[in-house]
């Protein structure tokens, strides 16, 4: 069995019928779409979506300041920037 990850889920064949609706009764919250009573996609809040875009650009750039921590290091006046 799949595991749904929101409090609140709804059938394509509801979403389909009345969007706005789904999106003012979720209230902020994520909303699983089931397709088939397994789950499909999220419905997820604009705000929700931007911080997670955020958090995952943030992990990148974690990622990629120590993937360089161990190269060698050159020094480089400013002014030859």
């Amino acid at each position: 069995m799949e595991s749904i990850l929101a409090d609140a889920s709804i059938s394509i064949t509801e979403l389909k019928r009345n969007p706005s609706a789904v999106i003012e009764a979720a209230d902020g919250e994520s909303v699983a779409v089931l397709v088939h009573n397994k789950p499909s996609a999220y419905l997820v809040p604009a705000e929700t979506y931007k911080r997670l875009l955020e958090r995952l650009e943030d992990l990148e750039l974690a990622e990629l300041v120590r993937s360089r921590a161990t190269e060698r290091r050159i020094k480089v006046k400013l002014d030859e920037l």
